[in-house]
């Protein structure tokens, strides 16, 4: 991962605020489909690589 460095002349303002239950809610929702969705995806590259081929006799 790389440093950003802060252009010149531009200042960066950020707004502090503690998240609302509602924005807490749905963050929780996104990281836990994330999750499911990256379980999955293992599941299947484990299942097509254990694939046995046959070999010509």
């Amino acid at each position: 991962m790389e440093l950003i460095r802060e252009p010149l002349h531009i200042d960066f303002v950020v707004d502090s605020r503690p998240l609302t239950k509602q924005e807490e809610q749905a963050f929780s929702n996104f990281i836990r489909a994330d999750k499911e969705k990256r379980k999955m995806q293992k599941l299947k590259k484990k299942t097509t690589t254990n694939v046995k081929k046959k070999q010509p006799i």
